[in-house]
């Protein structure tokens, strides 16, 4: 059984942050993973509330900016958190590149912070979204252009919901990236058309074929299920949710 972990980007708009981690304690959730900018303000405060709710940090997200030109602000809180992975997640639309060569510099630079990662014991994943997945004039599919660029160095933490609304197959890609995948989010989205929630769903209640999917995930280096979705009206439901059917669907 992989830890479960919460993306508290769900949870944004229902503070205090504090509160959020006792409750996902009592759910049930084993580590949370943090995004910019819930941990900046203070970060050994926060692995304080992290320890005190006693959960983990599984990972955070952070900006690809952050770690081309910030690197060491960025490891510091790595260390804070008592976290290992730091995973850029997110490419503004002014910073989708059209060509190739842009998507492969993409994952240079990723690599460039992998290595400098690296001697501090830390890791460095990329998490997808959608516009990875719709191709260029080339024919070429960004993620792989940057993955393959980033090499082995760099680790994958793989959205299944955004994997879907890219019109590609998660199976496929499960198995394209099993070496490299450490994380996997387990996002499900609502039929098309479904404006609620912006279209998302907890995870069990949407349209992603889940059971076809989990004997899958103990064929990548996955180390954690991560549990997240946009804008929830009901944070807590879809936690409460989300986990419950995670663990009906993977046995524990």
């Amino acid at each position: 059984m992989l830890p479960i972990s919460f993306q508290l980007y769900s949870a944004r708009f229902f503070p205090p942050l504090e509160a959020q981690l006792d409750w996902l304690a009592q759910c049930g959730y084993d580590a949370v993973e943090p995004w910019l900018p819930a941990y900046e303000a203070d970060a050994r405060t926060f692995r304080r509330q992290i320890d005190a709710a006693g959960l983990a940090c599984s990972g955070f997200h952070m900006p690809l900016a952050g770690l081309v030109a910030e690197p060491r602000r960025f490891f510091d809180y790595a260390h804070a958190l008592g976290a290992d992975t730091l995973i850029p997640p997110y490419l503004t639309p002014a910073e989708r590149s059209i060509t190739a060569d842009g998507w492969r510099r993409v994952g240079e630079q990723l690599a460039e912070g992998a290595a400098r990662a690296k001697a501090e014991g830390l890791k460095v994943a990329w998490h997808n979204h959608d516009f990875e997945y719709r191709r260029l004039e080339d024919g070429n599919r960004p993620i792989d252009l940057l993955l393959e660029a980033a090499g082995p160095g760099v680790d994958f933490e793989i959205d299944i919901g955004w994997v879907t609304r890219g019109w590609a197959d998660p199976a496929q890609e499960l198995a394209r990236h099993a070496d490299r995948i450490t994380a996997i989010q387990l996002k499900d989205t609502a039929r098309a058309g479904t404006a609620a929630d912006e279209g998302w769903a907890a995870t069990g209640d949407g349209i992603i074929d889940w059971p076809s999917l989990a004997p899958l995930f103990g064929q990548t280096r996955a180390a954690v299920l991560v549990v997240e979705h946009d804008n929830p009206a009901d944070w807590k439901t879809f936690a409460a949710r989300s986990i419950d059917y995670i663990r009906r669907l993977v046995g524990a």
